[in-house]
C-alpha cells in the first residue's frame, strides 16, 4: 500500500519532468533566402543541393523531424527577423555572426570561417593612394564604400572604415557593376565572394583587384530562435558529432564551387 502510494506520488513529478520536444509539430522550420549563394544554397526552386541545404537536411534528420524550407526573406537580415517573429526555428543561409544579431537570437558556432575582403576598382584605388600601397590607406578610407543592404558587412562597414560614404545596395551584382563603372571605390564583403567572381569573371581582374582584411574574419553560422536554448545546445551537438567540428574556410568553399561549376 505504502508502495502503490509513492507511486502514484511520483508520477505527476515525473509527467512534470518528461523531457519536451525540441520541435513541435514533427517539423523543423527553417528560414533561408530566396536568392542563391552557391554553393552554399540554391536560388528557391533552383534544387535542393548546397553546403547550408545538407546541413539543414542533416540536422531534421538527426531530430527525426521533417525540414520544412521558407524562402520568403530577400535579405540576410530577414532571416533574423523569421527567428526573432517565431515564424521559424533556424536562419541557415551563409548567416554571419555579429554582435546586433546576437542581441535578438542564438548562434550555434561556425561551420566557416571566412575573411572579411574588398572588391577595388584599380583606377580609382589609384587615385586615392597616390603611390602609397593601397593596405596603408585602407584603414583611412574616406572615399564611396558598397555593402549589401541587410547584410553583416552593412552592419560593420561604419566600424571598420567610419570615414568612408557608405552605398547600400539591393544585391551583390548592383554592387559589382557599381564597382565596375567606377560609381563606388570599394565594395565590402567576404573574400569567399570576391573570389568566385574573379573566378566566374577572369575580366573583372582588368578593372578590379580583391585586397583580404587578415586581421578582419567572417564566422558563418546556424541562426537559432531566441526561444529554444535546447535546439541551440543539439545544433552546436550536431556539428561536434556529425561534422567532427569541421570548420570550412575560404579555399575549402572555393574548391566546392569549382567542382559544382565543373559538373
Amino acid at each position: 500500500m505504502l508502495v502503490a502510494q509513492a507511486q502514484a506520488a511520483a508520477t505527476p513529478a515525473q509527467a512534470q519532468d518528461a523531457p519536451k520536444l525540441i520541435v513541435s509539430d514533427n517539423k523543423l522550420r527553417i528560414a533561408m533566402p530566396a536568392f542563391a549563394s552557391d554553393p552554399f544554397f540554391p536560388a528557391d526552386g533552383s534544387g535542393n543541393s548546397g553546403i547550408d541545404m545538407d546541413l539543414a537536411r542533416g540536422i531534421a534528420a538527426e531530430l527525426g523531424v521533417e525540414p520544412v524550407f521558407d524562402r520568403s526573406a530577400v535579405t540576410f537580415d530577414a532571416m533574423v527577423q523569421k527567428l526573432t517573429s517565431g515564424e521559424a526555428d533556424l536562419a541557415i543561409g551563409k548567416l554571419s555572426r555579429t554582435l546586433q544579431r546576437g542581441r535578438s537570437i542564438l548562434y550555434s558556432r561556425p561551420y566557416a570561417m571566412l575573411h572579411q575582403g574588398l572588391l577595388a576598382n584599380r583606377v580609382n584605388l589609384a587615385r586615392i593612394a597616390q603611390g602609397e600601397p593601397p593596405e596603408q590607406i585602407i584603414r583611412d578610407f574616406s572615399g564611396d564604400l558598397g555593402v549589401i543592404e541587410g547584410s553583416s558587412f552593412a552592419t560593420y562597414a561604419a566600424t571598420t572604415f567610419p570615414h568612408a560614404t557608405i552605398q547600400r545596395f539591393a544585391g551583390w551584382n548592383t554592387v559589382v557593376d557599381a564597382i565596375r563603372n567606377g560609381t563606388i571605390d570599394l565594395a565590402y564583403r567576404d573574400d569567399f565572394e570576391i573570389k568566385k567572381l574573379m573566378v566566374d569573371d577572369p575580366s573583372m581582374t582588368v578593372v578590379a583587384r580583391s585586397i583580404t582584411l587578415t586581421d578582419k574574419v567572417d564566422t558563418i553560422a546556424v541562426g537559432i530562435s531566441p526561444d529554444n536554448p535546447h535546439l541551440a545546445a543539439f545544433v552546436d551537438l550536431y556539428l561536434d558529432l556529425a561534422r567532427g567540428q569541421q570548420v570550412l574556410n575560404t579555399d575549402e568553399i572555393i574548391a566546392r564551387y569549382r567542382q559544382g561549376s565543373r559538373a
